[in-house]
């Protein structure tokens, strides 16, 4: 029961934190997204597994799915979970998040990409 409602807060945080308009200008707003998008991707970074072995599946097959895609999901789970802690760290300073999607559940079908410079919201 105890476990049941921790995942209930957890999930409704998650959505509270992520449904910010991304056009707002207010500073408060930008932090705000900024800090919802790194828990989000701390909390979510795991599902760049099967979100990778499932996108590389379409593309290669089952086969390299398995194995290639299974380990390229390792590394993307690294980078949205490190770049979710930086977003944590640093959310004072309404930068772009560095992943894309923003959100591991944004576009499930496209392997995840990293932007090349920090821009700011």
């Amino acid at each position: 029961m105890q476990h049941r409602s921790k995942a209930l807060l957890l999930a409704t945080s998650l959505l509270l934190l992520s449904s910010y308009d991304a056009s707002a200008s207010s500073y408060a707003s930008r932090l705000g997204g900024k800090l919802g998008n790194g828990i989000a991707n701390v909390s979510t970074g795991f599902l760049e597994i099967p979100k990778t072995i499932r996108a590389t599946n379409r593309t290669e097959g089952p086969a390299y799915a398995a194995t290639a895609g299974f380990m390229t999901g390792m590394v993307h789970m690294l980078g949205r979970t490190l770049s979710g802690a930086y977003d944590l760290a640093t959310f004072m300073i309404p930068t772009k998040p560095i992943v894309d999607p923003d959100y591991v559940w944004q576009n499930f079908d496209k392997e995840t990409t990293y932007r090349s410079t920090w821009q700011l919201r």
